[in-house]
């Protein structure tokens, strides 16, 4: 049966006191969870970009430059980043514009949608199940997991925070129609729907979690125990069915949407790559390695690594017993209807995720479980709750552990936060979580890169080509360290191999930029201006091209194109070089003023760069 509606947490006031109101007290719980939340965040306010996605997503994506029709028209029709979420790519738009590449506006802003998220969950359980304690409990489990800090530490992740968003106001509308159902209501949850659809497919599963809420706890279901609330007519399970039909053509469409925008990036694994047996064996495992995670958040990672093969037998023989246990005690007490349906939300949820469709190299993901977790936190509050009732426990061994056990997550998930510092802090992490991901050693190579540790780097790529032979990244990574010492032929060798590996068209377009750059160095000019041509068709914003053509069409004099392209590669990427360029050929076509301010705006980025130094003086003299 439904647990009866009760309040247990404070105790009534006398008068005009802060808790005389159940409004006021559900303000204030709502301000305690919101602060919590941005105080224990509060360092990732003061992190950089990541390079992983962040660049793809932000830093290097001229399309979220500026807000205009174009922009708009842009997000709801690129399958960039093999996802279609139009919403995601608008909320990054926006944040350029208040904070340009101030890495702390753009955390701020997932951060600010989490806190958010914490407080509707605690308002959606409070108000379908009138427990204030229990529904506290289980937002502050939510607020303070550290395995919910990659969803908000990872800028390139704000699609599921925000998709989160949507869905909770969703559920939030479904629980207004239940009580009073109309179709301009039913229009409102379905909007919602499509909005967090729009903003990472997700939560396409919304139509199985909104029947299991009417299951419990609104009760809609036709004879079953009223719901909590007593609020909400039943229906029958029929006509309940027939009620979800078009939020379901909502999930097939978004999930149509979705493989086709996901094949067209080449982010889907065949069925050579990983067999369906080994999907299925680790699909097993990892919604155990989920609940031990939740248990246990130690070693949480950025990116596991799928095995590619089949597991050892133990693995999967603990996963099927660790999920048949469970089903077996949901079963056992069904009459604790909240079982159930945490139980569902947990297993239903991550469907879409679990890997029967592979899509990229992950086993698992921490972001994955943003949503599910939900379900087994409710679980094993109430399921906590209804243990202390038996027992008789008093109330401070009741708060007691509550505080202990938050407490205890919040210092894991600081420490887990810390990791996301910088790149290097994150991917020597993950590299020491587990040394056998190419991706991984790709990434850290490229955080060392950004430290100017350009050997240290080729010793990572190598090591994830030793792992991952057809990984493209880390020949490009070792063929851009060749090209660097001189060595023209290996580094040529190294992008083809990248060219014959990869579907991923913004990888491609720096692999043709790079053998471009290649062949002009060999004195290749025709085959250099066809890979610059090419890597600009496959990626309009690949700005070395830009630069690494207008060198070309410098040497061959035709000034004026050379200077068009220059100005595009600085416009998409301002780097000194660029602009040192631009000020050479704008002072050798008499355009003195331009020339200065190109030296300046290259003096800007490396003040300490005498080319331009001397440049910029020589041109101050001559207006003397």
């Amino acid at each position: 049966m439904a647990t009866p509606a009760r309040e247990t947490l404070i105790p009534p006031a006398k008068g005009r006191a802060l808790f005389s109101s159940p409004q006021k007290q559900n303000l204030i719980l709502c301000l305690l969870l919101a602060a919590v939340t941005l105080v224990l965040y509060n360092p990732v306010n003061h992190h950089p970009f990541v390079n992983y996605d962040d660049d793809r997503y932000v830093v290097q994506n001229p399309h979220i430059r500026g807000i205009s029709g174009e922009t708009i028209v842009w997000a709801f029709t690129t399958n960039a980043e093999a996802n279609w979420h139009p919403l995601t790519w608008i909320s990054h738009t926006l944040d350029y514009q208040l904070f340009r590449l101030n890495a702390g506006g753009h955390h701020l802003t997932s951060l600010l949608l989490h806190a958010a998220n914490v407080v509707l969950l605690f308002l959606l359980l409070k108000r379908s199940t009138g427990r204030s304690d229990l529904s506290l409990m289980v937002a502050a489990l939510f607020a303070v997991h550290p395995i919910n800090v990659e969803s908000v530490a990872w800028v390139a992740e704000r699609k599921n925070v925000l998709c989160t968003f949507f869905f909770f106001l969703t559920l939030g509308a479904y629980g207004w129609y239940a009580r009073k159902p109309d179709w301009r209501r039913y229009l409102a949850v379905a909007t919602l729907f499509a909005m967090g659809l729009m903003s990472k497919p997700m939560v396409i599963t919304l139509p199985f979690v909104l029947l299991l809420l009417d299951y419990w706890p609104l009760g809609r279901i036709q004879g079953s125990p009223a719901g909590t609330q007593n609020e909400v007519p039943q229906r029958s399970i029929s006509k309940l069915l027939i009620e979800k039909l078009p939020l379901l053509a909502l999930s097939v469409a978004s999930a149509w949407i979705t493989m086709k925008a996901q094949q067209a990036g080449g982010a889907v694994r065949s069925e050579q790559q990983f067999p369906f047996g080994v999907r299925l064996e680790n699909s097993v495992v990892a919604y155990g390695a989920y609940l031990w995670k939740m248990i246990w958040p130690a070693k949480l990672a950025v990116l596991y690594p799928h095995p590619g093969n089949s597991l050892p037998v133990w693995q999967i023989a603990l996963g099927i017993a660790v999920l048949l246990g469970v089903s077996a005690v949901v079963l056992r007490y069904r009459s604790r209807r909240y079982l159930a349906t945490g139980w569902l939300w947990f297993l239903g949820t991550l469907v879409p995720v679990i890997g029967i469709v592979q899509v990229g190299y992950q086993s698992m993901a921490d972001r994955y479980a943003y949503i599910p977790l939900i379900g087994v936190f409710v679980m094993v509050v109430w399921g906590a709750a209804d243990l202390a009732d038996h027992w008789k426990l008093a109330r401070v061994w009741r708060v007691l552990p509550a505080v202990v056990l938050l407490l205890a997550l919040s210092g894991a998930a600081r420490r887990q936060l810390g990791y996301w510092a910088s790149g290097y802090d994150l991917w020597s992490h993950t590299v020491a979580v587990n040394p056998n991901n190419f991706i991984a050693h790709d990434n850290l190579g490229d955080a060392l890169l950004a430290q100017g540790k350009r050997t240290e780097a080729y010793s990572q790529f190598q090591m994830a080509a030793a792992i991952m032979p057809t990984d493209p990244w880390s020949h490009t990574s070792m063929g851009a360290y060749l090209q660097e010492h001189g060595r023209l032929q290996e580094a040529m060798v190294q992008y083809r191999m990248t060219i014959g590996l990869s579907r991923d068209q913004a990888m491609l377009a720096l692999a043709y930029a790079n053998l471009g750059s290649v062949f002009r160095d060999m004195g290749y000019e025709n085959q250099a201006r066809e890979s610059y041509d090419h890597a600009i068709e496959l990626n309009p914003g690949q700005f070395n091209a830009y630069f690494g053509r207008g060198v070309l069409l410098e040497r061959q004099g035709r000034l004026a194109e050379a200077i068009s392209d220059l100005s595009r590669s600085a416009e998409l990427q301002p780097t000194a070089q660029a602009y040192v360029e631009l000020g050479r050929l704008f002072a050798q076509t008499g355009h003195v003023p331009e020339a200065f301010n190109a030296y300046q705006q290259a003096l800007k980025i490396s003040p300490d760069l005498v080319e331009a130094q001397q440049a910029a003086e020589a041109l101050r003299q001559q207006k003397k």
